[in-house]
C-alpha cells in the first residue's frame, strides 16, 4: 500500500466548486477586457530574448501556488513578452482570426477535454467534425467525391497528402521503407511561389528534398505549365517517378493562383497525384465573385484548406480533403488491441457511417477543433463569413491604390485577395541597397508598437507585405499605418541625404 503521508488531502483531487466558478468569471473579464482594450496595447513588446524566462523559477515547483497569484502573473509574467496578433493594425502574415464565438468554443472544449480519435471515444466530437467538414465543403465549392479530415496545419496536410500520393505508386513503404530495396526516385513539382511545406513533407516522407522540382511562375506569379510538362517529361525520361504535383491556390508572398485545369491536364497525362494548397486561397471560394480562383480544384486528388487563416477559426485548424481517402487510411491505419472495442463496428452500428479519424493520420489523441469552427460558422454564418472576406478585400484594394499614388513606392504583384506586396524604390540606391532599406523601414515599422508588417522576397527583392484578415480592422487602422510607413520612409530618406 502507498505511504498516505505521501499525499495529503491538500494536494489531492481539484479546487471546490465554488472556487473555480469564481476564477472562471474572473478569467473571463479578464478576457473580454484584454478583447476591448487590445487596440490600446503595444502590438510588439519591448522586451529580450531570454526575460520572459528570467521571471521564472528554473526549478520546477514543489508547493502549490494560489491561483490568485498564478492569474495575477499573466499580466507581470506573460503580457510583456506577447505580440499582439488581435490588434487590427496588425498586418502580417495574414493576420488574425480570433474572434469572440471561437473564443468561447475553445473554452468550451478545454472544458470537455474528449480525445476525438474514434466515434465511440466521443460521438460528439466525430459527428460534428463530420459536420462541419461538409459545411466547409459546400462553402468553398468541392463536391461530395471529397472526404475530409481536420488536422492542425496545412503543412501535416499535405505531409499526409503526399503520403497518399506515394502510396498510390505501389512502392509498399509502408511495411517495407524507403531503404534495403529497390524504390525508384519519386519527385514532387511546385511553383517557385509555393509553401517550403512540400519540401519538408519530402524529408519525413524520406523521399529527400532534392527530389522537389521547383517551377519557374509567370509574370503573375503563376505555375508555368509548359515549365511544368517539360520538367516531367524529362524526369520520366530518366527513370523517375513524377509522384505528385502541388498547385497553389494563394501563395503565400503574393497570393498568386495556379492554372489549376491546365495543371491537372498534366497530372493526367503522366499519372501524378495532384494536390492544391488553397490553405488561404481557398476562402475566397465562399464569394460568388471568388470562385474563380478555385476553378480546376475540383479535379485535384487532394485539396488543403484553411479556416484558421480567412475563414476566422482560430489556430490551429486546417482540413484536407481527398478523393482518395482509402489511400490515406491505408497509410495510417493501425489499431492496437486497448483501442479495437472503441473502433469496432456492427451491421446495425450506426456509427459504421463515420470515420475514426484516428486512422486518417499520424495522431492518435485528436483535439475536439471542430467545436469552435461550428460556433463561428453558426454565429456568423456564410453571409458574415462572406461579407468580412469581402470587406478585407476592398481593404487590400483601398491600400494598393495609395501605393499606386505615391511615386516613392511600386506594388510588385496584383493584388486578388487581401494581401499587397510592395516596395520602396528611390532613385540611385541599387538592388542590395533597396533590400536593407525596405526591410529596414518594416523594422522601424514594427518598433513603434503601433502596427506590425512583414517583409518577404519577391523575385529574389525584398518587398514590404501586408496581409489583412483581422474582424476589427478598418480603414481607420489602415490610415494610420499607412501614415506610419510614409514617415519612416521619408525619415530614411532624410538619414540617406544626411549620410551622402
Amino acid at each position: 500500500m502507498p505511504d498516505e503521508s505521501l499525499s495529503p488531502p491538500e494536494l489531492l483531487g481539484d479546487i471546490p466548486p465554488e472556487q473555480f466558478r469564481s476564477y472562471l468569471h474572473r478569467v473571463a473579464d479578464w478576457i473580454a477586457d484584454y478583447r476591448e482594450t487590445i487596440e490600446q496595447r503595444r502590438i510588439s513588446p519591448r522586451v529580450r530574448p531570454g526575460e520572459i524566462a528570467a521571471r521564472c523559477s528554473t526549478e520546477a515547483p514543489d508547493e502549490p501556488a494560489p491561483l490568485n497569484e498564478i492569474l495575477a502573473e499573466l499580466d507581470t509574467v506573460v503580457m510583456p513578452g506577447i505580440v499582439h496578433w488581435g490588434h487590427p493594425a496588425f498586418l502580417g502574415y495574414f493576420g488574425s482570426t480570433s474572434n469572440g464565438p471561437a473564443l468561447l468554443g475553445e473554452m468550451v472544449a478545454a472544458a470537455l477535454n474528449v480525445s476525438a480519435m474514434t466515434w465511440q471515444t466521443s460521438p460528439a466530437a466525430t459527428e460534428l467534425e463530420n459536420v462541419v467538414l461538409g459545411w466547409i465543403r459546400q462553402m468553398v465549392g468541392l463536391s461530395e467525391s471529397f472526404t475530409g479530415v481536420v488536422y492542425d496545419t496545412a503543412s501535416i496536410a499535405t505531409l499526409h497528402a503526399l503520403a497518399a500520393a506515394r502510396e498510390r505508386c505501389g512502392t509498399a513503404v509502408r511495411e517495407r521503407g524507403v531503404a534495403g530495396h529497390d524504390v525508384p526516385t519519386h519527385r514532387v513539382y511546385a511553383s517557385d511561389q509555393a509553401h517550403s511545406s512540400i519540401d519538408k513533407a519530402m524529408i519525413v516522407l524520406g523521399l529527400g528534398e532534392m527530389n522537389v522540382t521547383r517551377v519557374p511562375s509567370d509574370e503573375a506569379f503563376r505555375m508555368d505549365v509548359a515549365a511544368l510538362r517539360a520538367a516531367m517529361a524529362a524526369d520520366l525520361r530518366s527513370g523517375i517517378c513524377p509522384m505528385a504535383v502541388v498547385a497553389t491556390v494563394g501563395t503565400t508572398s503574393t497570393t498568386s493562383v495556379d492554372p489549376v485545369t491546365e495543371i491537372a491536364a498534366v497530372c493526367t497525362e503522366f499519372g501524378a497525384w495532384l494536390h492544391v494548397d488553397a490553405a488561404y486561397g481557398g476562402a475566397l471560394g465562399l464569394l460568388n465573385e471568388g470562385r474563380w480562383a478555385m476553378a480546376g480544384v475540383q479535379l485535384a486528388d487532394s485539396v488543403v484548406v484553411n479556416p484558421h487563416k480567412w475563414m476566422f477559426v482560430p489556430l490551429d485548424f486546417s482540413v484536407l480533403y481527398t478523393r482518395h481517402p482509402e489511400l490515406l487510411r491505408g497509410v495510417f491505419s493501425l489499431t492496437h488491441a486497448y483501442l479495437r472495442g472503441d473502433a469496432a463496428r456492427g451491421t446495425a452500428d450506426s456509427a459504421a457511417s463515420y470515420a475514426d479519424y484516428m486512422d486518417y493520420g499520424i495522431q492518435l489523441g485528436r483535439r475536439f477543433r471542430a467545436l469552435k469552427a461550428w460556433m463561428v460558422f453558426r454565429a456568423f454564418g456564410r453571409d458574415g463569413l462572406a461579407a468580412r472576406i469581402r470587406q478585407h478585400c476592398r481593404l487590400a484594394q483601398q491600400w494598393a491604390q495609395w501605393v499606386d499614388a505615391d511615386p516613392r513606392f511600386v506594388r510588385v504583384a496584383p493584388v486578388p485577395m487581401a494581401v499587397v506586396c510592395f516596395r520602396h524604390v528611390p532613385a540611385g540606391l541599387d538592388d542590395a541597397a533597396c533590400d536593407r532599406l525596405n526591410e529596414a523601414i518594416v523594422n522601424a515599422v514594427n518598433a513603434s508598437g503601433c502596427a506590425y508588417l512583414t517583409h518577404t522576397r519577391v523575385r529574389g527583392r525584398v518587398v514590404m507585405r501586408i496581409g489583412i484578415g483581422n474582424i476589427l480592422t478598418t480603414v481607420q487602422h489602415l490610415e494610420r499605418v499607412w501614415a506610419l510607413v510614409q514617415s519612416e520612409t521619408d525619415r530614411m530618406a532624410t538619414g540617406c541625404e544626411m549620410s551622402t
